[in-house]
């Protein structure tokens, strides 16, 4: 077995960090580094890598039907139109995150984006996708980094644009989230979309 992976019950070799718990499986195996397009989709994604900065992804991914009853699916259109009373209600809910830069982040983060020409958001997100041939597949871990020049260039976009609460950290998680990378390690049976049917939908 190569460094970093280990053996599923299907007797697959996965990234390690996709059985270290069994909320991370599914995960692992359908959605990250699986190529995710969609201003709504996108924006769902932005939101959650801020509100995992200073957490561990599981915190995350334990509260994710929280956070989209929270915030109306992140559609875009309906987040926006969140008023005060959305807000308070936000900051008491249990279900989510309750840090209130990340919640007031997420909000106008909505409110710009729903000025955005339908498609921009992905556009210029995707826009940032480097070339997969210049980017070998990582056998360790230690290959994998957690900050490139194109999310720094991604990073500096979005914020240029007025979107808040995104760093080039931020914007390397989203990168291998929404597959603009594929950081599955080399021997991991997931690369490249390895252990999705093919009649597997891109969960939402």
């Amino acid at each position: 077995m190569n460094a970093g992976t280990v053996l599923g019950p299907d007797g697959r070799p996965r990234c390690a960090w996709g059985l270290s718990a069994p909320d991370y499986t599914a995960y692992h195996d359908e959605e990250w580094g699986v190529p995710v397009h969609g201003d709504d989709a996108l924006f769902e994604r932005l939101c959650l890598e801020a509100f995992q900065s200073g957490l561990s992804w599981i915190t995350i991914l334990r509260r994710r039907e929280g956070f989209r009853r929270a915030f109306a699916g992140f559609r875009i259109e309906a987040v926006a139109a969140f008023g005060d009373g959305d807000r308070e209600r936000l900051l008491a809910d249990e279900g989510i995150i309750r840090n209130r830069a990340k919640v007031d982040a997420t909000l106008a983060n909505a409110r710009l984006l729903a000025d955005w020409a339908p498609g921009e958001l992905d556009a210029l997100i995707w826009s940032h996708a480097p070339d997969p041939e210049t980017r070998p597949a990582p056998v360790s871990f230690a290959d994998v980094p957690a900050v490139t020049d194109a999310s720094t260039a991604l990073a500096k976009a979005l914020k240029k644009r007025g979107v808040r609460f995104v760093g080039p950290t931020t914007a390397y998680a989203l990168m291998q989230a929404c597959g603009l990378v594929d950081d599955h390690l080399a021997a991991c049976a997931a690369r490249a979309g390895g252990l999705r049917a093919p009649e597997d939908q891109r969960p939402r």
